[in-house]
């Protein structure tokens, strides 16, 4: 373990980092136990039949803890009718009882299912946006509050050998807790520890703990917070992953897997949730990839090498516990304030018609012209390819190093070459900005190589698990002080593209643009989170990675392309059609760049779990909405019929608004 930031047991290798084993009814976590798949119920907890149903369609997609939500004591009460029902039907899944305002209704579930969710911000505490001036000795208070409210519910899950979770999201942190950390992830890890204190004095410790936020990277640096925290006692609790709020399709899969990959490299976590606006038996599949991508690839490798883990001492290039972009020099416009770039490989395409659809580019023959969207490509790698028609003319390109010297002006073009020692042969080099491809057999041929070169290292792995190899020549060349941008080359072998491609994938039960869209965003996660690189590069560039590349770059906060949305999964306490809502909603509004939307089903997820964005739609009762700008109720009872147009409205009065428009022509 590294002695300056223990949190993870290697940067190189996936090692799962052992966790305290909960025996959740017949379905253990942590330890050595599978990393187990969950979800919730979406359907009226009161209507048992259509909870079972969902919960049995759950069971069918792969999932393994099935949680359902009990608002009230009535609900919680109707726990005990839907887990006869489907024990009735043969089906031993574990319920799990979440729980937000009502301890009263945490004491009933804790007796009927075998685990319940608690959440820190509001289960005994206040959530009503006030800066409180707290003294040591009022903050005191609060805590010995908090424990006689709490700790009725310790005893009894301990008398019942129920499990809990401790489940802290960023968006409903207390107001104690505001006051005094702030809206950070180490105010996220004490709201939870203090809880966990008041179990271990009771001695209970079938604990699961989880570090929820819509932003992945506040939910990772939280949760390496959490584990360090935990290394540190000497008492690690098994963690559950998720990224809250993470939205409906290409979205929320990107989203998801920048924040649960990233983890999961780390050798974090013991169960997935993958938060999506859709119905709950299509998170499965995308959960399952994840896990599988990282945990059973890792095992594939590992046993093909022999490999034996490794614990490394190194010393970071990047804090784990906040943000900030590795600094770079400036190479045109890549690198130091630089948004990350995105390049795409066209070498291998034929490039007349010119259709450069792949690349965010589309020729409109009539005016002879190319328009373009916001996710453009910024530079094209051509290869030995000399395209026979022009190229736009914002549109930047490469060339393998050999043809860039024939061509007849070359100062508008770029090289590429293979390796270090090639650049250091080659009888010409660009003034500006040279590329040089790096891979972990040719990286010892970098130190040869000067900071005035301007070059841009083009780091490229084939490694079933590239992440681990990038990491490992990021870190080398930060010790030894280069500050030359850096970009990742994304391959498409055999190995990288193992469940993008292998038919394995077929119990996933996902499409093909899906696998792409988790495996590329998987192999992007810790290095965009983390801020260590300053572009992506496609090697197998099409429509679909392309637009994955921006997503991923955009959910990373690191380049802003276009409308975010920030919706709940729907559950049992939504008080409309989210699906249906979001849909509108993304209709009327997706054109808006930069703009980000919180739509959340009731008050629960209302203006916390959307902590971060410019403009809220919460439910309040039925057919009722309120508007939020900010974290600011605007209006309080809209009606759902006119909400949209509401929506718009406020947007539109802060100057925000932009009616949709043609693209712009090049």
């Amino acid at each position: 373990m590294n002695p300056e930031y223990p949190y993870t047991l290697s940067h190189f290798s996936y090692q799962r980092i052992p966790s305290r084993v909960v025996h959740i009814g017949d379905v253990p976590m942590g330890g050595n136990h599978p990393i187990r798949i969950q979800s919730m119920t979406t359907t009226d907890t009161m209507d048992t039949m259509a909870t079972v149903e969902q919960v049995i369609r759950m069971v069918d997609a792969g999932c393994e803890y099935a949680r359902i939500t009990a608002p009230s004591r009535k609900d919680a009460n109707n726990l005990q009718a839907i887990r006869d029902e489907l024990r009735r039907r043969g089906v031993k899944i574990p319920i799990v009882a979440d729980i937000h305002f009502t301890p009263n209704a945490a004491e009933i579930a804790a007796r009927i299912v075998e685990k319940v969710r608690v959440n820190p911000g509001n289960y005994a505490d206040k959530k009503r946006f006030k800066e409180i001036e707290y003294t040591d000795e009022s903050y005191q208070d609060e805590i010995e509050r908090i424990h006689k409210r709490f700790s009725p519910l310790v005893q009894i899950c301990k008398e019942e050998g129920t499990v809990m979770r401790i489940g802290t999201n960023h968006g409903s942190l207390s107001d104690r807790i505001l006051s005094r950390y702030g809206d950070t992830a180490l105010g996220m890890v004490e709201s939870a520890m203090e809880f966990i204190r008041i179990c271990e004095e009771y001695h209970y410790h079938n604990l699961v703990i989880s570090m929820k936020a819509s932003n992945p990277q506040v939910m990772v640096q939280a949760y390496r917070l959490l584990m360090k925290s935990m290394l540190e006692a000497g008492n690690v609790y098994p963690l559950h992953l998720g990224v809250t709020e993470a939205g409906e399709g290409e979205d929320g899969r990107i989203k998801s897997a920048l924040g649960i990959s990233t983890l999961l490299l780390d050798g974090i976590g013991d169960t997935v949730r993958v938060s999506l606006t859709e119905e709950p038996e299509y998170e499965m599949p995308v959960a399952q990839f994840l896990v599988d991508y990282h945990v059973k690839q890792a095992n594939k490798l590992r046993e093909a090498a022999k490999e034996t883990p490794q614990q490394e001492q190194i010393k970071l290039p990047f804090s784990p516990f906040g943000f900030s972009r590795r600094p770079s020099q400036t190479r045109v416009n890549i690198g130091s304030e630089h948004v990350p770039r995105v390049i795409s490989d066209l070498s291998g395409k034929q490039l007349d018609p010119p259709d450069l659809s792949p690349v965010g580019y589309t020729y409109v023959e009539s005016l002879d012209k190319y328009n373009f969207s916001d996710l453009a490509t910024d530079y094209v790698y051509l290869g030995d390819q000399v395209p026979v028609f022009e190229l736009p003319g914002g549109l930047k390109k490469i060339y393998d190093a050999n043809i860039w010297r024939l061509l007849s002006d070359n100062s508008q073009h770029f090289p590429l070459f293979d390796s270090p020692e090639d650049f250091l042969k080659a009888p010409e080099k660009s003034a500006s900005l040279n590329f040089i491809r790096l891979t972990p057999e040719t990286l010892p041929q970098a130190q040869a190589i000067t900071s005035a070169d301007m070059v841009v290292w083009v780091l490229r792995s084939e490694e079933g698990l590239p992440v681990y190899s990038f990491r490992k020549m990021i870190y080398k060349l930060e010790t030894w002080e280069r500050k030359d941008p850096i970009i990742i080359q994304i391959v498409h072998t055999k190995d990288t593209s193992y469940y993008e491609d292998d038919h394995l994938a077929e119990h996933l039960r996902l499409g093909q643009d899906a696998r792409t869209q988790l495996s590329l965003s998987s192999q992007l996660s810790t290095l965009l989170v983390d801020g260590l690189v300053d572009g992506v590069w496609l090697e197998k560039a099409d429509e679909v990675r392309l637009r994955t590349a921006f997503g991923a770059l955009q959910m990373s906060r690191l380049r802003i392309t276009k409308t975010e949305y920030i919706s709940c999964p729907s559950c049992g306490r939504t008080l409309f059609d989210l699906q249906e809502t979001t849909a509108k909603i993304r209709e009327r509004t997706e054109h808006l760049k930069g703009v980000k939307i919180g739509i959340m089903g009731c008050i629960v997820n209302g203006p916390g779990e959307m902590a971060d964005a410019d403009y809220g739609y919460v439910g309040v009762g039925p057919g009722k909405i309120a508007l939020y700008r900010g974290k600011t109720v605007v209006e309080k009872a809209v009606q759902t019929v006119e909400a949209v147009d509401k929506l718009i409205d406020l947007i539109r009065a802060d100057g925000k608004w932009i009616e949709p428009e043609s693209v712009e022509l090049v």
